[in-house]
């Protein structure tokens, strides 16, 4: 089981495409896509819709329901983190998560009995990111705790 390098956090657009979040949650839509639907469409086309500009947030109410598409994009980012944390440290990662009809919730990952990956949500309705490279962080991010996580307890996350 060789272990892969953990990716630097990205810091442009080129760099962002290059994250091994932003890759893994490209495979993850793409995987979605059982009828060859979004064969042409180009993978900035597909994550399009996690950026959503201040002009954008400004204009959605602050308290508001999430619709089922933007609980889906929710939880093919956290998929993607999962992945991406699994494919480094080669422990299966579980995602789960508790969402209320008002957008307020938590997800986790769970790698055996650790869980790697904490996260609080609310307002899940305004879930996206400004930019691409913004996007690629906030997934880095997280893929990188969980990494910390399964090396710092990995007699937990091997527990099965």
């Amino acid at each position: 089981m060789a272990e892969a390098a953990v990716a630097e956090p990205a810091a442009t657009a080129a760099s962002a495409w290059d994250s091994v979040f932003v890759k893994e949650l490209v495979k993850q839509w793409r995987a979605q896509d059982t009828h060859g639907a979004w064969e042409g469409k180009s993978d900035e086309k597909l994550l399009a819709p996690y950026i959503i500009t201040k002009e954008q947030r400004r204009e959605m109410p602050i308290i508001g329901d999430p619709d089922p598409e933007t609980l889906w994009r929710l939880e093919l980012f956290f998929n993607a983190v999962g992945l991406a944390i699994e494919r480094s440290t080669g422990v299966m990662v579980s995602p789960m998560m508790k969402m209320s009809h008002e957008g307020f919730g938590r997800q986790v990952l769970i790698a055996g009995r650790l869980i790697v990956v904490n996260k609080q949500l609310r307002d899940v309705h305004r879930f996206g990111f400004e930019t691409m490279e913004k996007l690629a962080l906030e997934g880095e991010k997280y893929v990188a705790a969980g990494i910390d996580m399964v090396t710092q307890y990995r007699d937990v996350a091997d527990y099965g």
